[in-house]
């Protein structure tokens, strides 16, 4: 099936949001599945990875309660404290929810670019491990060196690279990111979400403005390691999703029809939904 590997669902009421202010005008209001759902069946999408958009645990229980009532989420990436001394144990029991596949730290948000260092993180991610979570990065270009040492340092855990670290594609200050994932893609313990690059482009964004940077992640991450999320609705700041849909399956118009099934569902399922024991086929 074709799975929307990266979205998010939110209730402003919650409290618990941060980064979304009224300045955000056009996704500064609730999002539900219903909102979602016209653009899943016109894109023939008919599985997805929810998200998580707060740094509270409280959220990833919203969102787990939301999967529970909803056969179109297969999934959901949640948050929990990864500065806290019983974390490991934390993690341990979020695990035992089986539609948690991951979890996200939100790297890019932090004061600190050396945090992916600590070395208190190292028994949080053995308790990822071994519930088989993915570690979903949230990163931006100048923290790829540090997750290129996370990643060599953690060889048994599956990463995730969220939103390709955001290139800067509307400033083309892009030269270290693609050293810097170039390295990354040579370890095999992390794939490559194909998502939020059209928030990172310049607002009258065209498909050439994106070509150069997905072609990268293509030959740099191959077909079977990249996974197409939308980022609804947070792509509604630059052009919605349909627009972002279209746009993806014209760049890899020349794949093979294997190759591109695997991007925009099969690599999903075998990343989030396989390592947790669960059948993607038979659900569907």
């Amino acid at each position: 099936m074709r799975i929307d590997a990266h979205h998010h669902l939110w209730s402003l009421a919650r409290g618990d949001y941060g980064w979304l202010t009224p300045a955000l005008a056009p996704i500064h209001r609730d999002f539900s599945l219903s909102d979602l759902a016209p653009h899943l069946a016109a894109a023939n999408i008919r599985g997805t990875i929810l998200v998580q958009a707060a740094p509270t645990e409280a959220e990833t229980m919203f969102l787990l309660d939301i999967a529970a009532k909803a056969q179109v989420v297969r999934g959901v990436v949640g948050w929990t404290d990864f500065d806290v001394a019983d974390g490991g144990a934390r993690i341990d029991a979020l695990a035992m929810h089986k539609l948690l596949v991951g979890l996200r730290p939100m790297v890019q948000d932090m004061p600190d670019d050396d945090w992916l260092l600590r070395p208190g993180l190292a028994p949080l991610l053995a308790a990822m491990a071994r519930n088989n979570l993915a570690f979903d990065a949230l990163v931006l270009p100048r923290h790829l060196p540090r997750l290129l040492r996370l990643v060599d340092d953690h060889p048994y855990l599956q990463f995730v690279l969220d939103h390709c670290a955001k290139p800067r594609l509307a400033t083309g200050e892009t030269a270290d990111w693609y050293r810097d994932v170039a390295l990354l893609a040579e370890r095999p313990n992390i794939v490559c979400k194909l998502s939020g690059l059209v928030t990172e482009a310049a607002p009258d964004w065209q498909i050439t403005d994106l070509r150069t940077a997905v072609d990268h992640v293509v030959a740099c991450f191959g077909p079977h390691r990249l996974l197409w999320g939308s980022d609804w609705p947070v792509v509604n700041l630059a052009g919605g999703y349909e627009k972002w849909i279209a746009a993806a399956e014209t760049l890899l118009a020349g794949l093979s029809p294997d190759e591109k099934a695997a991007i925009f569902g099969g690599n999903a399922a075998r990343i989030y939904l396989s390592s947790r024991g669960r059948n993607v086929d038979a659900s569907c």
